[in-house]
């Protein structure tokens, strides 16, 4: 009779040290899992982030242009000047280009402003980004004027994107 107890205490002990041991290997691979999966859920959080700033920049862009209402790239750079006042620092605009792309027209001119100061030129580039329309700048060149070296004379390659 004790020989059958201790073979049942025997077994039962070897059954819960199994069992522990089985309970100890799952426990750290679930710990494992969730470290993975904590991991991911990081990256997919980044991922919506950048999607979130994407989507956003591209509903501003889609909105600027069904904003167009101008006739070509002259008639937007006047708007965009009268509007912060520095028309008559406006010499020229001379359009060079014009391009069509898949759903939309791409204007492109060369603007020459002159005697122009920092705090103007700053306006001028934000008036560019704030438009409502799709105005961009694709290359500056920026000289001293000759005439008074504390202003700036500007020459802006800009171009016009609006629908077709």
């Amino acid at each position: 009779m004790p020989k059958n107890r201790m073979l049942v205490a025997a077994a039962c002990a070897l059954a819960f040290i199994a069992g522990s041991i089985a309970l100890f290997n799952y426990s750290s691979s679930l710990k494992r899992e969730v470290t993975d999966l904590k991991a991911r859920q990081k990256e997919l959080i980044a991922l919506k982030d950048e999607y979130q700033s994407l989507k956003g920049r591209v509903d501003t862009v889609e909105g600027k242009k069904s904003l167009t209402k101008v006739e070509g790239i002259v008639s937007a750079v006047d708007e965009v000047f009268q509007s912060i006042g520095l028309k008559q620092s406006l010499k020229s605009v001379k359009p060079t280009a014009q391009r069509e792309l898949a759903d939309s027209v791409e204007e492109e001119a060369e603007i020459q402003i002159e005697k122009v100061g920092m705090n103007e030129m700053v306006n001028i580039f934000h008036k560019f980004d704030t438009a409502p329309m799709l105005i961009t700048v694709k290359k500056t060149t920026i000289k001293t004027s000759f005439d008074n070296p504390s202003l700036l004379n500007i020459t802006i390659t800009a171009s016009l994107i609006k629908p077709k």
